[in-house]
């Protein structure tokens, strides 16, 4: 358990990075980033994704699993794109 915390740690801390890096090249870059947080709807998909993930790998790996769905919740989150909208990009 303490290894795949320290992994988790690790992968955090590289997103955190990539954030810095690119709001030091276009300053309001990590706003945008991590506009999500603000979002219902990623909050929604994320927890959505963590739990359905963290059952099942419960299920099968044990609690070590549940830290990396709560990983992947936090991913698939930042990944829907905030706002809605019809996905043409005009929005």
């Amino acid at each position: 358990m303490t290894v795949t915390l320290l992994t988790v740690a690790i992968v955090v801390a590289a997103l955190v990075i990539r954030t810095a890096v690119a709001e030091i090249r276009v300053p309001g870059s990590g706003r945008r980033q991590w506009a999500f947080l603000t979002d219902r709807r990623a909050w929604a998909i994320g927890t959505g994704t963590a739990v359905a993930l963290g059952v099942v790998g419960w299920a099968t790996a044990g609690p070590t699993a549940a830290v990396w769905a709560a990983v992947a919740g936090l991913l698939v989150a930042s990944l829907t794109r905030a706002g809605g909208g019809d996905g043409d990009g005009d929005d």
